[in-house]
């Protein structure tokens, strides 16, 4: 295990996340982008909708001559319009598809290689059901991808109860979804949040095990889930170590620690590792980005320590 982090995985991060007024398509998109390519630390960064044509093509030009790896989120897109590709509501179900298939259409405009997206909300019951019409949705989104060419898809697992209370949910299920999906396409995975394992009610080493074959896309981030009143409460990703939150830098070393048992991250491994982390209140973008760089380097640091003194015993 290399002391250098860099050596065993790209760091990424979400941008519209950590500059979350850029979310809904609007706002300094290409002036924020600017600043995660000019940081050496990210060789990554997940974007999502740029609504206005100049603004975009800024965005893609600084990508390309940044030697970038570019992802785009659908989530947002999917959460923002209530798109449900588990609906039981056929027209709902085909105008999540239809909302998915426009994102593809821009993930390829802008040269990302992989498309991150979400279930929609779990039932109250027909699960079986919904966990078909799922399934269908994404074979044919997979579909509508590869026809276009080579763009990899992510279904992000998500919490079940706290806060999205999504379909998926249970990385087990995830894993079922995505065995039938890679019959008919092979590329196609799973994206699991450290964030979102505590609402998950699972571990780093029960997800990660569980998904191993079929991970092909990590995030690194906090939640709370002490008190709704708090307005970090839920899937809202807070800076790491957030009073009452989840995860500091022994749970984030614990999550690299599984990441690598499992082989997605290593020496020589370039697997994506990306942040996804948002400010609370009057907190700064560009001072949680800076914090968790920090933290990032002190689990990889203690992860590296506890490594080294388990050879020496």
């Amino acid at each position: 295990m290399s002391a250098n982090l860099h050596n065993s995985m790209k760091v990424g991060i979400v941008h519209f996340m950590a500059y979350p007024e850029t979310m809904g398509g609007e706002g300094p998109v290409a002036e924020t982008v600017k600043k995660i390519v000019q940081d050496d630390f990210f060789s990554g960064i997940e974007i999502t909708s740029v609504h206005d044509q100049q603004e975009r093509e800024l965005v893609k030009a600084m990508l390309q001559s940044g030697g970038m790896t570019v992802g785009f989120g659908a989530q947002p897109i999917l959460l923002r319009n209530k798109g449900n590709l588990n609906s039981f509501d056929e027209a709902e179900r085909r105008r999540a598809i239809d909302l998915v298939k426009g994102a593809i259409d821009q993930a390829y405009e802008l040269q990302a290689s992989k498309l991150g997206f979400l279930s929609g909300a779990r039932p109250i019951d027909r699960q079986d059901e919904a966990l078909q019409l799922l399934t269908d949705s994404i074979k044919e989104l997979c579909e509508y991808a590869r026809v276009k060419g080579d763009l990899v898809l992510s279904l992000e697992t998500f919490d079940d109860e706290t806060d999205k209370r999504c379909l998926i949910g249970s990385n087990a299920l995830a894993v079922e979804v995505a065995k039938e999906v890679r019959k008919t396409d092979p590329s196609f995975g799973l994206m699991l949040d450290l964030s979102h394992l505590p609402m998950q009610r699972e571990t780093s080493a029960d997800a990660l095990t569980v998904a191993r074959d079929y991970i092909n896309h990590a995030h690194i981030g906090n939640c709370y889930i002490q008190n709704p009143a708090d307005p970090a409460y839920g899937d809202q990703h807070p800076r790491f170590g957030y009073p009452g939150s989840e995860v500091a830098v022994p749970e984030l070393a614990e999550y690299l620690r599984v990441l690598l048992e499992i082989g997605y991250i290593g020496e020589g491994v370039k697997n994506m590792v990306a942040f996804e982390v948002k400010p609370v209140g009057s907190e700064l973008s560009d001072i949680i980005i800076a914090q968790s760089k920090r933290t990032l380097v002190d689990a990889w640091s203690l992860l590296h320590a506890k490594k080294g003194a388990s050879i020496l015993i």
